[in-house]
This record gives structure tokens, C-alpha cells and sequence, in this order.
């Protein structure tokens, strides 16, 4: 039943390929976010010169009022929902009720004003933690809602997989053409460097530059060491994303990564040697690991004819010059916007 019900969801108003031009309107929520960053530059660099976009100072997008008077006034054809509450393990804990809400909130407004307001079509940017904690490696899209949710970031993922059946049923119940993408963990530029709030990747670039720079002995990382993480430069995700606006038009979600992972203790020695910091890891296994595993299939795009072009070692190079480039240490004390 579930395979009949989504074959009937991608046949329904998804035949017509939309017409996305380089004169096109498009409206990119969350621009001042990691993803919403990468999504201008490579839109700006590709010729796209009809670009709208709101701070949350200007448009709060959480209010239903609003998002319904700004796309009234604005009327986007294409949408980049790149816009969402985001941060690491223990911020997804310690702030589950700001995690579920916010994100809820986002979305619906954003898509049901998308709905009303005639967008020809969208693309919503989910998770890879939407998975179930402990399915089959590599993750293939159908193993959603397959098994229990990793518990520290449960909130954020029932939030992230709304998204994604609220796309599904527009599509099936009105017609409309919004596509999702589950990426895997991000990093890059405008990265969150805040220790209390942000993602592994980031969070290790930052302790390591500060213990070098204040010669201290030891790092203390979360955790045994032993999970498996996934990397994505978010610059490829970018590239993703137009990708898929200009080629993808079914409700099936699609896995973006590079399908190579590694371990946190790989990934911390490897961004230990980047920055040349001399010291000692110490692990932390009072913390937890979170997901033992998170390795996406990324067959789909690879069919399609895209992959990932940067490695984790040039990632880490682009990502450490822009952080020394944009404040270093001070980007550790907030989050960079």
C-alpha cells in the first residue's frame, strides 16, 4: 500500500518541467544560513539575476500572517527552502521544544503560502538524521520510517520528515511540483563555529585552532570516537540544489552526499593535522556518540549524472582560510551570520 500510494503521489502534476531562467523569480529562504549562502553564490554565479530574500529581522518566518503577505506582494515562482533551526547534538537536546516548533512552523508557512500563491516550484532541504538510527548502510531513500529515531536529535527529524509529507501531499492533493533533498552533514563557509551550538565538523576546526593558538596540551571530543559520519562541502550542495530545480520533478526525496564516510576519531586526527595543532586528543566517553552510522546511498544523483566534487581534505583547507579570514576565535563566541 505504501509503494501503490506513493507511485500515485509522483504521477500526480509533476509531468510539466518548470520553467527555471536565468530572469526567473526566485525566492531563497534562510540566505543568511550555511546552505542559504551557498545557494546565492552559485545561483549569482550561474547568471541568476532576479533574486529575493528576507532576513529574519525583515520577515519572521514563523509567523503565518507574514510569510502569507510577503508572497502576496513578492509572488516567487521557484523556492529554495533552505531556512530551518538548526545546530548539533546537544543543542538539538537541550532545545527540542525550539527544534520542533521552529522548523514546524517554517515550513508550513512557507509551503502552504508556495501552494496558494502559485510557486512553480519548490525545493526543501530535510536531514539525513530523518533516518532511522540503526537501518541499513549505505541509507537508501526508501529505508525512511523504516525504524526508531536516534533520541538526541528526534525532535528536529519528526520536524524535518513533516516537511518532507507535506511536500508529498501537496503534490498528491493539489498538483504542485515541491521536491526534497536529504542531505548529509554539512560544512564550509558561514559555518556555525559556536561551541555550544554547532555541528562536529565546525566545532572540532574551532577547539583545534584555539588549543594551537593558546598552546593548551589537550583537546577534550565528545564521545568514544567510534560513529561513522558522511561529509558534504556545502559549495556541492549548492550545485545539488540547482541540479535538482533544473532536472528533478518527482515526490520522492533524494539523498545528497558524497556516499565516503569516516569516523569522528578519522575526522579529528585529519582536522587536527589541517590546522597543525601538536597535542593530545582526549575522548570524552561520558558524551554520547549519537547515531553509530550515518552513510547515505547517493545512487540516484549518481544515475542522474551528478556527484560531489570536493574532498573532505580540500573542504577542510577552504573551510580553515575562511574562518582565519572572517574573525577565527571571535566566530567561536557567536554564530556567524
Amino acid at each position: 500500500m505504501k509503494k501503490l500510494l506513493l507511485g500515485l503521489t509522483i504521477l500526480i502534476g509533476l509531468s510539466l518541467q518548470a520553467d527555471f531562467s536565468l530572469t526567473s523569480k526566485i525566492y531563497v529562504a534562510g540566505h543568511n544560513g550555511l546552505v542559504g549562502r551557498a545557494i546565492m553564490k552559485e545561483l549569482e554565479s550561474q547568471g541568476y539575476c532576479n533574486i529575493i530574500t528576507r532576513s529574519s529581522r525583515e520577515l519572521d518566518l514563523r509567523n503565518q500572517q507574514s510569510v502569507n503577505d510577503f508572497f502576496a506582494q513578492e509572488k516567487p515562482k521557484f523556492v529554495f527552502l533552505a531556512a530551518a533551526k538548526v545546530g548539533g547534538i546537544k543543542a538539538n537536546w537541550d532545545f527540542q521544544a525550539d527544534a520542533i516548533y521552529d522548523n514546524l512552523m517554517i515550513q508550513c508557512n512557507i509551503l502552504h503560502a508556495s501552494y496558494v500563491h502559485k510557486v512553480e516550484k519548490l525545493l526543501f532541504l530535510g536531514s539525513s538524521c530523518i533516518y532511522p538510527r540503526d537501518c541499513p548502510q549505505p541509507i537508501k531513500e526508501e529505508y525512511l520510517l523504516s525504524g526508531p529515531l536516534e533520541e538526541t536529535n528526534k525532535s528536529y527529524a519528526v520536524a524535518k520528515i513533516s516537511g518532507l509529507q507535506m511536500c508529498q501531499a501537496y503534490n498528491y492533493q493539489y498538483g504542485t511540483n515541491f521536491i526534497s533533498c536529504m542531505p548529509t552533514n554539512l560544512y564550509g563557509p558561514h559555518d556555525n563555529f559556536n561551541l555550544q551550538t554547532s555541528h562536529v565538523l565546525p566545532a572540532l576546526l574551532a577547539k583545534f585552532v584555539k588549543a594551537k593558538q593558546e598552546n593548551l596540551p589537550i583537546v577534550p571530543v565528545w564521545g568514544t570516537g567510534a560513529a561513522y559520519r558522511e561529509f558534504l562541502y556545502v559549495d556541492d550542495l549548492a550545485q545539488a540544489c540547482l541540479f535538482l530545480m533544473k532536472n528533478y520533478n518527482k515526490s520522492e526525496t533524494v539523498n545528497v552526499g558524497t556516499g565516503v564516510d569516516l569516523t569522528i576519531a578519522d575526522l579529528a586526527q585529519t582536522i587536527k593535522d589541517t590546522v597543525g595543532y601538536a597535542g593530545e586528543i582526549i575522548w570524552d566517553i561520558t558524551k554520547s556518540d549519537g547515531t553509530p552510522k550515518k552513510q547515505l546511498d547517493v545512487s540516484v544523483m549518481a544515475q542522474m549524472g551528478w556527484q560531489a566534487k570536493t574532498t573532505l581534505a580540500q573542504g577542510l583547507e577552504k573551510t580553515l582560510a575562511w574562518f582565519h579570514a572572517n574573525g577565527g576565535l571571535r566566530l567561536i563566541q557567536g554564530r556567524n551570520g
